[in-house]
């Protein structure tokens, strides 16, 4: 279940909404009823459930490196 973005070109409103995959585009503005409503492109996030490895990645927990805990 995605959190999308939008922004109402008309007041400015930007908020956040859950969009299930069997729900309605998001078509207006929920602070002024207006239909012009834009999806903004956001940047994407994720946890990984591993060991952070100083070069920006993440050493899967099977193979963490001998010594640690």
């Amino acid at each position: 279940m995605p959190i999308f973005e939008y922004v109402c070109k008309k007041c400015g409103h930007q908020f956040e909404q859950l969009v299930f995959s069997s729900d309605e585009p998001v078509s207006a503005c929920p602070k002024c009823g207006d239909n012009s409503v834009e999806k903004l492109m956001s940047v994407a996030s994720f946890r990984g459930h591993g060991i952070a490895t100083g070069s920006g990645g993440f050493t899967p927990p099977s193979c963490k490196p001998s010594g640690t805990g």
